[in-house]
């Protein structure tokens, strides 16, 4: 009796625990992208304004978001082996992910060094692996 009522206990927790737990959606994507943009903007307008500060406020998030982004619930959990490859190339998003740190890491480091052109080039290269995800994986 005493082992049943456990059984119970531990299924009704996994249950809620499953039923709790929520996955990555389209509009967790759409809201990580909304940031990631909001954060380019923001690299630029440091950029522009020569202020490292709103530099560094912009690749900080766009570095803590960046790694947030993965294939949503519905592309993960779809049955065809084929659909599920094209959407989720999960080696190229981890691929980009890292390229896109790196250049927020030397942009920042190129602007505080007073080379704002350089930074400038970083921040294009960046622009480019966005892009490149847009394109590839995303199918624009």
């Amino acid at each position: 009796m005493k082992k049943r009522i456990i059984q119970i206990g531990a299924v009704l927790f996994m249950g809620t625990t499953i039923l709790m737990a929520k996955g990555y959606t389209q509009a967790d994507r759409i809201m990580d992208m909304q940031k990631m943009a909001q954060a380019m903007q923001d690299i630029q307008s440091g950029l522009l304004y020569n202020n490292l500060d709103i530099i560094k406020s912009g690749t900080s998030v766009l570095k803590d978001t960046i790694i947030k982004v993965r294939a949503i619930d519905e592309e993960v959990n779809n049955k065809d082996i084929y659909e599920k490859w094209l959407n989720n190339n999960l080696k190229m998003t981890n691929k980009i992910q890292k390229k896109i740190r790196k250049h927020a890491d030397t942009l920042e480091e190129r602007f505080a060094d007073g080379d704002a052109v350089q930074a400038l080039q970083e921040y294009s290269k960046i622009i480019g692996q966005c892009m490149k995800c847009h394109v590839r994986l995303r199918k624009w």
